[in-house]
């Protein structure tokens, strides 16, 4: 499965929130999320585009990996595999006595929206701002999705430029 997304910064989540709703988004799931970061320890996942996460978000736990981003001037798309677990405490120490380091935190408060096949989030992030995400998930990365993204871009409003930097790279660099 791929994710195909775009990130674009704003300065008002008000206006794009009060458009979701106008124009029949799905009511929103809100979260505090805390994204736990860790590098391999025989490579280093910034040379190899790579990602190992634990996303708390309530009582919830999921592991993802996402490999190497591939990426357009409107969006980016990258392989992606999430697994919930029962404990973040557990697959943490997992992962340490593998050899897995901890590497970063990224903390964000997040709004989803349902939009059809997309998914759009407003993040309020620690340390960045705020940010909305157009997210699609693919099995072939030919089937259309930076185009329905664009076509949700311009319904939003929302001008500006896709980041393709995750928000680990924006805190980090």
């Amino acid at each position: 499965m791929f994710e195909v997304e775009a990130k674009i910064p704003v300065s008002d989540l008000e206006e794009i929130r009060a458009r979701l709703v106008r124009i029949g988004a799905a009511t929103p799931t809100s979260s505090e999320q805390q994204d736990v970061y860790y590098n391999h320890p025989d490579r280093d996942f910034r040379e190899t585009d790579e990602a190992l996460r634990l996303r708390y978000e309530g009582e919830r736990c999921t592991v993802t990996y996402k490999g190497p981003k591939c990426i357009s001037e409107s969006a980016k798309a990258r392989e992606e595999f999430n697994v919930t677990v029962e404990s973040g405490a557990v697959m943490e120490e997992v992962f340490v006595r593998l050899g897995f380091r901890k590497s970063a935190e990224v903390r964000k408060h997040r709004e989803e929206f349902a939009l059809g096949t997309a998914a759009v989030a407003l993040d309020e992030v620690e340390g960045l701002g705020r940010f909305v995400e157009i997210e699609v998930m693919v099995h072939d990365l030919n089937a259309g999705a930076e185009d329905e993204i664009a076509r949700i871009k311009g319904e939003l409003g929302i001008e500006g430029d896709h980041v393709p930097q995750s928000y680990l790279e924006l805190l980090t660099r």
